[in-house]
């Protein structure tokens, strides 16, 4: 599927990551917790794929139904509520009657990072 590094040295909270054969970038964490704020934060980061994997799926059902979307906004909103973690999603459509929304909003439920979030993933540490 996909894979990543995330390196980390003496400069405080700033960590590189390689994501794929060609994509780089840098996370850190907010002046508030001790960082810099040179890069979105962890949490961001997942969000950020949240987001992403949403508006491309919609846009892609839109697509396959030859339906006229012309533009999805997904806002995300991360917070904690009774010692859980929620994610609040909303989603901004233009270009769709109503019924049309619906069924993206339905489509939005399933996407694969969202059923991955919902459902919890495995995650096995080793060292090397």
């Amino acid at each position: 599927m996909t894979h990543g590094i995330a390196s980390i040295g003496r400069d405080r909270f700033l960590t590189q990551i390689e994501v794929g054969d060609r994509h780089r970038f840098v996370a850190d964490e907010p002046l508030s917790l001790g960082g810099n704020d040179a890069g979105p934060s962890p949490y961001d980061l997942v969000i950020a794929g949240l987001g992403a994997c949403t508006a491309i799926t919609l846009r892609m059902y839109a697509d396959l139904k030859a339906w006229p979307l012309e533009s999805v906004q997904v806002e995300l909103r991360l917070s904690r509520e009774d010692n859980t973690t929620v994610v609040a999603r909303t989603l901004r459509i233009e270009g769709l009657d109503e019924a049309q929304k619906a069924r993206l909003a339905e489509v939005a439920e399933r996407t694969p990072v969202t059923l991955s979030l919902k459902s919890g993933l495995r995650i096995r540490t080793t060292l090397d």
